[in-house]
């Protein structure tokens, strides 16, 4: 006896069951779609293929699958279901809840529906603070953190431009490390200094020292800030900034004090940076957090620098 059509359509939507049920989801989807070849306007076997696609991370097919689902029966909870499923992989979370809550109009009483909702609610809010924090990596502006500090400058400097020049290289220098701590967790222990145009030998003195074996012992400290003194004096600097990231300071370490040098910004990991010049000295530290997976620099913190200071003064008074 001849096997009917519709039979033959039953049989391979179970058989494809089958093989989603086995986890076999490309061999899955061929038999759903060999089945809707016999009957197009199945909406049960869309629902199938849509699920069996989603697995298959073939997601643009799985939302079309869901879509035709919805078109076919869009009183079934089910095609809904598949379209937020497919949106939730896509990260739309707005959309899927969207699909999740009409899904939820025609069956409230679908526990599973309801407990994707919920943790839909939860990445999205994840989602959010991660888009956040990727925004903060990606948009540095160390300008706005110590705009405070330029007064300072300006009321120190006489001359506005060299006010400005030197304000920009302090906030260029700064987020230059913070770029730095950003893409490889840390930074190098350097001190930059801010040369005279006119002045300085570039070819004898060079903008960046190397100061990683600076904070090793009380010795290795001193031999280095007499070091620096001098080559300030030689290469006619106008100012420094100091990078030293906290976990190469065996010597001095100022978050060690007590009484009036108590430190009072947590365990964090993070560097220290200290400008310097003859007519102004200013601290700050950075500390650094991991969120989301990822590397974040927090914002500065203004340090006492008479109590925490990383180096003792470089340039002499003006």
């Amino acid at each position: 006896m001849v096997e009917s059509e519709a039979n033959k359509e039953i049989s391979l939507k179970e058989q494809g069951n089958a093989f989603f049920k086995a986890g076999n989801y490309l061999k899955a989807a061929a038999l759903y779609t060999q089945a809707i070849k016999k009957d197009p306007s199945n909406a049960t076997l869309y629902s199938n293929r849509a699920a069996a696609f989603l697995h298959l991370v073939k997601l643009q097919k799985a939302l079309a699958d869901a879509e035709t689902t919805i078109s076919l029966n869009p009183n079934w909870e089910k095609g809904y279901f598949r379209k937020g499923c497919v949106l939730e992989a896509m990260e739309r979370y707005d959309e899927a809840s969207a699909a999740f809550n009409k899904a939820l109009d025609y069956n409230p009483q679908s526990s599973e529906v309801s407990k994707k909702i919920k943790k839909l609610s939860q990445l999205a809010k994840e989602k959010q603070r991660a888009d956040e924090v990727q925004n903060l990596r990606s948009n540095i502006d160390m300008g706005k953190h110590i705009d405070v500090f330029k007064s300072e400058l300006s009321a120190k400097y006489k001359d506005e431009e060299s006010c400005k020049e030197t304000f920009s290289f302090l906030v260029e220098t700064m987020e230059a490390a913070v770029k730095s701590w950003h893409e490889t967790s840390k930074v190098d222990g350097r001190v930059y200094f801010l040369l005279d145009k006119e002045k300085t030998d570039t070819e004898k003195y060079a903008p960046v020292v190397n100061i990683d074996k600076a904070f090793e012992s009380p010795e290795t400290h001193g031999t280095c800030l007499s070091f620096l003194r001098q080559y300030a004096v030689d290469s006619f600097s106008r100012a420094a900034c100091l990078i030293a990231p906290k976990s190469i300071i065996s010597y001095p370490q100022v978050w060690k004090g007590q009484g009036s040098r108590k430190w009072k910004h947590g365990q964090s990991d993070g560097f220290f940076v200290q400008f310097e010049s003859p007519l102004v000295r200013k601290l700050w530290f950075i500390p650094s957090s991991n969120e989301k997976g990822q590397v974040l620099c927090r914002d500065p913190v203004t340090l006492d620098i008479s109590v925490h200071e990383v180096f003792p003064r470089i340039f002499k008074d003006a």
